[in-house]
């Protein structure tokens, strides 16, 4: 897939919000709350103009029996994905627009998710610098198979420095 970086666009946050409230529908009583993670959640910040969802549920082992309604509506079902105890379901083909990530309640996924989330709110110098970042990646990579590996270092460097200024709130 290519990478397309995008400045930040307020319909995201409308564009997550609609398809929180559609998939709401279909995992009804599963479901406890939906977030919008990742750079499209952050203001300002320059992103892949894919929406990145969390949904949380009870029982991660019943999302799956959703699995072939989710193929109908048009969803990429890909399971864990590489991460155990996720189910990650994917909207739009190579036009990709939402990720959507399944995580059980307690997860500890759902904080450092969250926590990187509310760090790059909370410091728009550090959201800037990431988003330097990966303008200068994207003029190297063409593809994301190889501008996401190249990205894993810093975001981790980044994550770290958020659970620590977390760790310092509580």
């Amino acid at each position: 897939m290519k990478v397309r970086l995008s400045e930040y666009n307020e319909q995201w946050a409308v564009l997550f919000q609609e398809e929180a409230d559609f998939l709401k529908t279909i995992f009804e009583d599963e479901m406890i709350r939906f977030e919008h993670f990742g750079s499209t959640s952050v203001p300002g910040m320059r992103a892949k103009p894919v929406i990145d969802m969390m949904g949380i549920v009870k029982d991660i082992r019943n999302v799956d029996r959703y699995n072939e309604r989710m193929r109908e509506l048009g969803y990429d079902v890909a399971g864990e994905w590489g991460i155990p105890g996720r189910r990650l379901l994917r909207k739009g083909g190579d036009e990709r627009t939402h990720h959507i990530h399944f995580y059980q309640t307690g997860n500890p996924h759902i904080d450092r998710h969250l926590v990187m989330r509310d760090y790059l709110r909370s410091y728009p110098e550090e959201a800037a610098r990431y988003s330097e970042f990966k303008e200068k990646l994207a003029l190297l990579y063409e593809n994301t198979s190889d501008y996401s590996p190249a990205k894993k270092a810093f975001v981790s460097d980044l994550e770290r420095l958020a659970m620590a200024w977390h760790a310092a709130r509580t």
